[in-house]
């Protein structure tokens, strides 16, 4: 089982929507070092839906180099089609991805029993674990409890992020699951995944962990030890930034920073765009509070730091 804070990484992009590799590797490299418990590879803030096949398991393949065994890569490999996500799954274990993050299938609304049909083929078929994403807020469907919980028996099928926000939900699945059964839920969203690991979750698979992965491992990190002290402390040091970094659409507001940290180039694809000057005030306001200004670099045209404190003042 997998515990702690899990990156769902970013992919640089040039500013012709061409994949940086070498970017991304030094990306990756950087978050191990800095205490990243896993990789997230091509999930939503990996930008998965605007690159092709091709690419799709080109950067899982390199998300895997650069880890080079480190900690887990888990590779987003779902879909609303269920042969093509079968499909993407096999392709990432060739490449050597250690587990599979399967969203619930988006736009077509299969019924619960459709959800659990789907997942059980991909996990049958697809030969990676599966980490189930239940995000009703992108999807359009929501997974229930009780599929979630049907799921859980069926082998191969080791975890759930609950990006739902619904932490009483999430109280009821963890108090419902097998004690002596080997299934993980993870936060999928940064701003309730403190509570959610003290109720008795394992992690967060992280968006802010992009630009602030040290804090992030440390907090989850402190939460699991029984440090609660800590672990609020960091948590709320973090909070302003949780909420604008979704300011935009994710990952418009992380890559944006990244970029101003210096990390990866200033590309996004259609139909995605670049942050708005107004966005690029509340992120950069969010980093001063968050005491995390330093990490930016000086840059012509760009808020200043001196402008960006008084932001957010």
């Amino acid at each position: 089982m997998i515990t702690g804070a899990l990156v769902a990484i970013a992919t640089p992009m040039r500013d012709d929507g061409s994949i940086d590799y070498d970017c991304y590797q030094k990306l990756i490299d950087w978050q191990v070092s800095e205490g990243a418990d896993a990789i997230v590879s091509m999930g939503t803030s990996g930008e998965s839906p605007t690159v092709s096949f091709e690419e799709h398991t080109a950067v899982v393949k390199a998300a895997v180099e650069a880890v080079a065994g480190r900690v887990p890569v888990i590779a987003g490999t779902g879909a609303n089609s269920t042969a093509e996500a079968i499909r993407l799954t096999r392709e990432a274990l060739e490449v050597g991805a250690q587990y599979s993050l399967q969203v619930v299938p988006y736009y077509n609304k299969p019924t619960q029993e459709g959800l659990f049909q789907h997942f059980s083929a991909v996990a049958r078929e697809g030969g990676l674990p599966v980490i189930l994403y239940n995000v009703p807020g992108r999807t359009g469907r929501d997974m229930t409890n009780d599929t979630v919980l049907r799921l859980a028996e069926v082998p191969g099928i080791v975890g759930l992020k609950d990006a739902t926000g619904d932490l009483a939900r999430a109280e009821a699945l963890l108090a419902a699951l097998p004690k002596d059964k080997d299934f993980a839920l993870d936060s999928g969203n940064d701003d309730s995944a403190l509570a959610l690991v003290l109720a008795g979750g394992q992690g967060v698979i992280s968006v802010t962990a992009n630009v602030a992965p040290k804090l992030m491992h440390e907090m989850v990190e402190a939460a699991l030890k029984g440090d609660i002290a800590t672990a609020r402390a960091i948590n709320n040091r973090l909070l302003p930034l949780h909420k604008e970094l979704f300011c935009e659409s994710n990952p418009i507001p992380v890559k944006w920073a990244l970029n101003r940290m210096g990390k990866i180039p200033a590309g996004i694809r259609l139909p995605l765009t670049w942050l708005t000057p107004a966005g690029q005030k509340k992120v950069g306001a969010r980093f001063c509070r968050a005491h995390l200004i330093h990490y930016f670099l000086t840059r012509p045209g760009r808020p200043s730091e001196r402008s960006l404190a008084q932001a957010a003042r």
